[in-house]
């Protein structure tokens, strides 16, 4: 049985050549997208006080979850198609971001691990 990761990629596929997209879904194509589509996403906040991002109104919650799922959607579409497992190399990062922010050092900190 496919993880829900593998059950949405499966999807998009089968979306994507119903539609004969595929020819327009390139890497490159798709991480354009991705980058439009959180813009959109930033574009939200882009005029709210730090109290306003933490208690949007529905309608402000409602564009948010639908900008959310853009991203999420085409950050999977581009690493099927460059067959990144994404859970793994997310697992990776948040390993390798450990290393480099350890607790005792970057705890209550902004700096950058280069800075700590």
């Amino acid at each position: 049985m496919a993880n829900p990761i593998q059950r949405l990629q499966g999807a998009q596929r089968q979306f994507a050549a119903e539609r004969d997209w595929e020819q327009f879904h390139s890497p490159k194509n798709l991480a354009a997208a991705l980058s439009v589509e959180a813009a959109e996403l930033l574009e939200i906040f882009q005029w709210l006080s730090e109290e306003q991002s933490t208690a949007l109104t529905p309608k402000q919650m409602g564009a948010a979850r639908e900008e959310i799922a853009d991203v999420f959607l085409y950050l999977l579409r581009i690493s099927d198609r460059l067959g990144i497992d994404l859970v793994a190399a997310a697992d990776e990062k948040l390993a390798r971001n450990a290393e480099k922010y350890p607790v005792d050092r970057a705890r209550g900190s902004i700096a950058k691990y280069t800075e700590l």
